[in-house]
């Protein structure tokens, strides 16, 4: 499976600052990554519905995180799946009487499309669940061989028992466990389980279902959870920096990919240093939902004229971290601000460009310059945690003193994206 062009990504004359983040496991501050190396791992698609702004949120926040690691002169290597079979896809298939495979094809190439108008960097390895049978194979092998998987019937399933850090990821209390395994996909009630809690591995085949060849444990498909874990495994090597996705995705899916890759990766060293998790985007009330179709869709805004740029502004107004509403107020909001950094770009030009803001005598700009002033400010702003809101709040203060500094408008579109000449 292909992922979409790259955009052009400027280089900054100075290598930036490392980024201090927020672990979602642990809650701590800490910088990931080791030996310069920075391996990115984020949960994809369920290619039906795409790409509402719940989804656009989750992407950029990581695209954000991939330049400020790439301006640090962190060597970046990135992974990102599509979950191109799956129960939600093959019903909504169904529902519509459209072949699953085809509206998987669909989605995804409207995904694609999205990012690209997003300036969203492509991750170098973007792969579907159904292009990886065989690493999923082998990997519920490998947890069968290990005594950490066992059979009901056709189908397989972890043992969560015998993973003693199980719970580590998400930190909830088993009755929270229970409600967001049930609401999330999971299938508590299913007879013959060890634990309520056990996740599937591998769905034996089933009449109408479509299935691929599972070598010693038969006929089937994937899971949902140990197919992150196989992926990351296979195309990023453990342990892997960061995985990241939306904070739904704590619990099952990552606390349970975790503890499948802890036997997939025995030893003392946890199999992922840290985690990233983005808020949830409500809309009308209550977060967007493809079950309750309350969705705003990158593509409609586009269709409606919306300049893409504006769109990417709503998205880094707001900490990765944080859940927030869309309301057409933050659009517009977003678009007028647009407007005033567009001015200062004007403004530049008209002023011959590369000396405007340069106010200090020649002795002094050799050291600094305000231009680079406000490019530190920008990249301090995103290296505590990625705080893009306060990343943009610099720009506003100075587009309002006047002409923008050549290197500050080339730091808008290496550091967030936004392409403003």
């Amino acid at each position: 499976m292909h992922s979409w062009p790259h955009p052009h990504l400027p280089v900054l004359t100075e290598t930036g600052l490392r980024p201090q983040l927020q672990d979602t496991a642990t809650g701590r501050r800490f910088d990931p990554v080791v030996a310069g190396a920075a391996h990115l791992y984020v949960c994809g698609i369920t290619p039906y519905d795409s790409t509402h702004l719940g989804h656009a949120f989750t992407y950029v926040a990581f695209d954000t995180l991939n330049r400020v690691w790439r301006d640090a002169g962190l060597e970046v290597r990135y992974v990102q799946n599509v979950t191109d079979v799956d129960d939600p896809l093959l019903e909504r298939a169904e529902q519509t009487g459209v072949d699953w495979r085809e509206l998987a094809a669909d989605q995804v190439q409207l995904f694609r499309t999205d990012m690209q108008a997003l300036r969203v960097l492509p991750p170098e390895h973007y792969i579907g669940v159904v292009e990886s049978t065989d690493l999923v194979v082998s990997a519920v092998e490998r947890l069968v061989a290990a005594g950490a998987a066992y059979r009901v019937d056709q189908d397989v399933y972890a043992d969560l028992g015998a993973d003693s850090r199980f719970g580590s990821v998400s930190n909830l209390d088993p009755e929270t466990m229970s409600r967001f395994f049930a609401e999330r996909g999971g299938d508590p009630e299913r007879e013959g389980k060890k634990d309520p809690l056990d996740p599937l591995l591998w769905r034996g085949r089933r009449a109408g279902e479509p299935w691929w060849d599972g070598a010693s444990l038969g006929p089937g498909r994937p899971g949902w959870h140990i197919e992150c874990g196989a992926l990351a495994e296979h195309y990023l090597g453990l342990p892997v920096t960061v995985e990241g996705g939306g904070a739904d995705l704590i619990f099952p899916h990552h606390e349970m990919g975790t503890s499948h890759l802890r036997f997939l990766h025995p030893g003392d060293e946890e199999p992922i240093r840290g985690y990233l998790h983005t808020g949830l985007v409500a809309y009308q009330g209550t977060k967007m939902s493809k079950s309750l179709g309350n969705l705003v869709f990158v593509s409609g805004l586009l269709a409606d004229g919306v300049d893409v740029r504006a769109i990417r502004m709503v998205l880094l107004a707001h900490h990765y971290s944080e859940s927030w509403e869309y309301t057409d107020a933050e659009l517009d909001e977003a678009g007028r601000r647009l407007g005033r950094w567009r001015a200062a770009v004007d403004a530049t030009a008209a002023t011959g460009g590369a000396h405007a803001q340069e106010t200090s005598p020649p002795a002094a700009a050799a050291q600094t310059t305000p231009g680079s002033a406000v490019v530190q400010e920008m990249r301090e702003a995103l290296a505590n945690n990625l705080d893009t809101a306060a990343c943009l709040e610099v720009v506003d203060r100075a587009a309002a003193r006047g002409p923008l500094a050549a290197e500050v408008i080339t730091a808008i579109d290496a550091l967030l994206g936004i392409e403003l000449t």
